[in-house]
């Protein structure tokens, strides 16, 4: 278990780390550009779910952990544990961007609010594409690494690769959270908490959803 969330933390901090760093980092000098932040956290995800998942799962997403749960995979009291550890390493990961750009930066803003997830319509819109987004994530997740004929070996590259989509055509409308944690690090490092419920509930139901779904309707085609 002490291995599971020393992974899941490090995990965390590393996503976070380097998706929003990308984020915050393109705000203050223009690059790497809104398709280079797309692509650091679809290829970070490949490189986390081939490097963490033999030891923890991989799951890195307090969201995933509850739809795991949910699905029957995942045991009740590893939850909470893991979620805590989710949040500490994001919380970290972004408190760890505030002190190395605070040189370069005089307000937050100028840093995107180091990678915060902010609507850019109503936060109802926004409320929306989370929770599809997020939905579409752990189907992807559960039919490629948890279906009993899934080809395993390539599950990490089609998670990353769908976070990478995802974030490419809806991040300039919602952010492309689909992961509470990823959300509440940067609020927190930043003290910009409008609209952090947005990223917290619509992602868990998103992902709660797809569980529902995958339980009901695919699992039973293994």
């Amino acid at each position: 278990m002490q291995k599971s969330l020393v992974a899941e933390l490090l995990g965390t901090y590393i996503l976070v780390f380097a998706g929003t760093g990308a984020m915050a980092i393109g705000a203050i000098t223009g690059e790497p550009g809104h398709t280079g932040i797309a692509l650091t956290f679809g290829f970070v995800i490949v490189a986390l779910i081939y490097s963490f998942a033999h030891i923890s799962g991989a799951h890195f997403n307090p969201a995933v952990s509850v739809a795991f749960w949910v699905m029957g995979e995942f045991e009740k009291s590893k939850v909470l544990p893991y979620v805590a550890a989710q949040v500490v390493g994001a919380i970290l990961a972004s408190y760890s961007l505030y002190f190395l750009l605070l040189e370069d930066i005089t307000s937050m803003q100028q840093a995107a609010y180091l990678g915060a997830t902010l609507p850019h319509g109503s936060a109802w819109q926004s409320f929306g594409f989370e929770l599809i987004l997020t939905f579409i994530l752990m189907l992807v997740i559960a039919a490629s690494a948890v279906h009993g004929k899934a080809i395993k070996d390539f599950a990490g590259i089609a998670i990353g690769f769908t976070v990478g989509l995802e974030a490419m055509f809806a991040g300039p409308i919602t952010g492309a959270s689909m992961n509470p944690a990823r959300s509440i690090g940067p609020a927190l490092a930043s003290g910009n908490f409008d609209y952090l419920w947005i990223y917290i509930i619509a992602t868990t139901l998103g992902a709660m959803l797809a569980a529902k779904v995958y339980v009901n309707f695919i699992k039973g085609t293994e």
